[in-house]
């Protein structure tokens, strides 16, 4: 581990600015990447409640928001947020913000969050996790990749917080979901993230995210 970078330096990072990971994908490709019917979800949403929102973290340009639009009508409100904010044309009821997940709120909870290997370029990966837990609907869906390479803190810990806080990990396909809007707490202080450590298991080099425990 070399010397940390702080969230300012981070996100003018090279590796995390000019990620190339989610800039064109479609919604038929979230469901390979995250093993979720997006589409398919959403749908069953309105036909139940009449209305719908999802977030899509770390979203590119935009487009899976964009095509899912016409498909899903007027009543979806469909909301992407992404650091560098270089988005394509976006479908007139997609909303499409630049800003970093540590800095933005939402103006309401979501039935449904997604995050396609955007979180390897995080560097408080834990807190993001926390962050898009609190800002589900009462029963809303979270889902997003993960590798757990990327995280260096007490392993066996971790994993246990994980699941302490209502998380759910599949290892092999490195994916974490979770149901219903809470607040978790893990037990790690945040020290910093490393841009040099390499390509994680996509191929593209990733950001290291370091912990200690809590003092607490």
């Amino acid at each position: 581990m070399g010397e940390l970078l702080g969230a300012d330096e981070l996100a003018r990072s090279s590796v995390v600015a000019n990620c190339a990971m989610n800039r064109e994908r479609g919604p038929a490709s979230y469901r390979r990447e995250l093993g979720f019917d997006v589409l398919g979800f959403l749908a069953g949403r309105l036909e139940e409640r009449g209305a719908v929102r999802w977030l899509d973290l770390c979203c590119g340009a935009g487009r899976a928001l964009s095509e899912a639009a016409p498909v899903l009508g007027s009543a979806a409100e469909l909301v992407g947020l992404d650091l560098v904010g270089f988005f394509a044309p976006a479908h007139p009821r997609v909303r499409l913000e630049t800003a970093s997940i540590a800095d933005w709120a939402p103006d309401g909870p979501f039935d449904l969050i997604t995050c396609v290997h955007g979180l390897h370029y995080v560097g408080d990966k834990l807190d993001a996790l926390s962050r898009a837990a609190s800002w589900l609907t009462a029963d809303g869906s979270f889902h997003a990749n993960l590798d757990l390479a990327g995280i260096h803190a007490p392993r066996r810990p971790l994993a246990a917080s994980l699941r302490a806080n209502g998380f759910s990990y599949d290892a092999r396909r490195r994916r974490i979901t979770c149901t219903g809007r809470h607040t978790p707490r893990f037990p790690f202080a945040y020290l910093g993230a490393d841009d040099r450590t390499g390509p994680n298991y996509t191929g593209q080099d990733a950001v290291t995210s370091y912990y200690d425990h809590s003092p607490s």
